[in-house]
């Protein structure tokens, strides 16, 4: 099923944050890529650059319907990701992620092509086990406002792994953790986003709690990287795997670092933790070490100076 010695490949939500980074890389490597978004979150502002290339298609799609292509990889990565957009509406966020994997895994099994799953970090909850292993089933509210996403990806990966038992599919599944760079919504809610616009704009940087509560951020180029190494992998490597950068820090260090790099006047302030937010959150890579040869290469810092040069152009 192979079109002219390229590999044809389906992004589902390719024009979101991740999804657009995912199509570009594939491009680079000679693959045909269909891009398949609904535009709830994502931008055709993300993809514009791609539009020319020959080899790049979009279609506005939602995967909570069946979609009929002939493709020999799925990306599924279509589903609101920040909690701003995924509150909004939660049952259709848990639509997107539980019809939306069914969807995409009969597609695959009708095609016979290879799936990944984005799956997120999300599904360790607020963590007892710390940094979280792969091993780690996650401690999880089934019923508060964070469910729709958390339930929801879990449930995908359940049917992942179902798929693969009754159908012999080939699956991936990729645990993300925090992930900023260019292309993120600059009102999606997230903290990296929040802090850089705020800081930008000399407004106030609001940091939820007392700030102690930490996080572990990927760059998004180190995060695709891990994504296509995981695909590029032998049918006897299924996943989970945790992709995330292991360098943990503060959220009150995240702020003091942002204000320092924009050189922003913004003081910090203190707001209330929302329910169910994770006090701790880190991934243990040493799976994706041994199995994808990977590892992040992209410091904070480094990957900061990127996101805020983004955001200046973008926001200002």
């Amino acid at each position: 099923m192979k079109n002219y010695g390229r590999k044809r490949v389906l992004v589902t939500g390719g024009a979101g944050f991740i999804g657009s980074h995912l199509c570009a890389r594939l491009l680079s490597e000679g693959c045909d890529v269909l891009c398949v978004d609904n535009f709830y979150t994502g931008s055709k502002d993300n993809i514009i650059e791609l539009m020319s290339d020959p080899h790049f298609e979009v279609m506005r799609h939602d995967v909570t319907f069946p979609l009929y292509v002939e493709v020999d990889e799925i990306y599924n990565l279509a589903c609101p990701a920040s909690p701003v957009h995924y509150q909004f509406d939660p049952v259709q966020t848990t639509k997107t992620s539980v019809h939306g994997a069914i969807n995409m895994l009969g597609l695959a099994k009708r095609v016979k092509a290879k799936i990944l799953q984005a799956s997120t970090s999300e599904v360790y909850g607020d963590p007892q086990v710390h940094p979280q292993k792969e091993s780690y089933w996650g401690d999880v509210n089934p019923i508060g406002i964070r469910s729709c996403y958390d339930e929801g990806k879990r449930c995908a990966e359940t049917l992942f792994f179902d798929y693969r038992r009754q159908h012999n599919l080939q699956i991936k599944v990729a645990r993300i953790f925090n992930t900023y760079g260019e292309n993120m919504h600059p009102s999606d809610g997230r903290v990296v986003s929040n802090f850089i616009v705020q800081a930008l704009q000399g407004e106030s940087i609001t940091i939820y709690g007392e700030g102690s509560q930490t996080r572990a951020f990927c760059f998004v180029d180190d995060l695709v990287d891990g994504l296509v190494r995981l695909m590029d992998t032998g049918d006897s490597v299924t996943g989970p795997v945790n992709l995330g950068n292991p360098s943990e820090f503060t959220i009150l260090q995240l702020a003091e670092r942002i204000v320092a790099l924009t050189d922003s006047p913004s003081e910090l302030e203190f707001r209330p933790l929302p329910a169910d937010d994770p006090t701790q959150r880190c991934p243990d890579i040493t799976l994706a070490k041994q199995l994808l040869g990977w590892e992040p290469t992209i410091g904070l810092d480094e990957g900061l100076r990127r996101t805020i040069e983004y955001f200046k152009k973008t926001v200002l």
